[in-house]
């Protein structure tokens, strides 16, 4: 009898372990779907955004992203007449900040480097998943002022976590949370998704909000999103370095 009561208990926990999969799937399916749909987001090579960023003290700084397939990624944006530049060329991630003290391109710090490189994943994370080296759970649904949604806990291929919290509804994601390390300390940064507008069949959110501890610190407007637009490689690629001045012999 205790043989069958276990043997009972292993098939119904297997059955269990089967649904949770089949819903998790679900969700994600159903996420692609409400985007646009598999064959739409692959069919899309690259694409260009333009807009505004807002920081703290109500700072604007016109911004510019252009990404291609597979992995490729610029962002520029100009503050007080100097312009940043992140990029990903596939290979290097880089970065030109004139506003901390060089006008030279340099190659990003660790903990930078793999945010971009996790940005020019064209489809995000969610698409293609299990291939793609990524395991999704579903945590469970909750509530996100006011709107229920899917909490799905995503661990890419290199360990990093991130939360996507899934409208209940319409399936489309709200808010995206993950952990990142700046100067050695751990912090919660919280990405919230939203004003989406139908862009040749995907949906795309043209509102971005970015907290860290409750705190707005930036926040991202796009006026507008153009896909199918040529892009030459060698904008992603990293300069090379100026040459240094020889020394005077005098």
């Amino acid at each position: 009898m205790q043989k069958l009561s276990l043997l009972f208990v292993l098939c119904l926990l297997a059955f269990s372990f089967q649904s949770y999969a089949q819903t998790v799937d679900e969700i994600v399916n159903k996420n692609i779907e409400v985007r646009g749909g598999l064959e739409k987001l692959e069919a899309l090579k690259s694409m260009k955004l333009t807009g505004k960023m807002t920081m703290q003290q109500g700072m604007e700084a016109p911004i510019l992203v252009y990404q291609k397939r597979p992995n490729l990624i610029r962002m520029e944006f100009t503050f007080q007449g100097m312009t940043g530049i992140q990029a990903y060329d596939g290979q290097t991630p880089w970065m030109v900040m004139p506003f901390m003290g060089t006008k030279d391109p340099q190659k990003m710090p660790e903990d930078e480097a793999r945010e971009i490189i996790e940005q020019a994943d064209f489809d995000g994370p969610l698409v293609n998943y299990k291939e793609k080296g990524n395991t999704v759970e579903l945590v469970g649904k909750e509530d996100l002022e006011g709107t229920p949604v899917y909490k799905l806990k995503v661990t890419l291929k290199n360990g990093d976590v991130r939360y996507f919290f899934l409208d209940a509804e319409n399936y489309l994601d709200l808010k995206i949370t993950r952990i990142t390390k700046r100067e050695g300390n751990e912090i919660t940064v919280e990405t919230f998704l939203g004003d989406y507008k139908n862009v040749k069949g995907l949906m795309v959110p043209y509102s971005v909000e970015v907290k860290i501890r409750d705190q707005v610190v930036n926040q991202l407007s796009w006026e507008n999103v153009e896909f199918e637009i040529p892009i030459d490689d060698s904008i992603f690629k990293m300069p090379a370095e100026p040459p240094q001045s020889a020394p005077s012999n005098q």
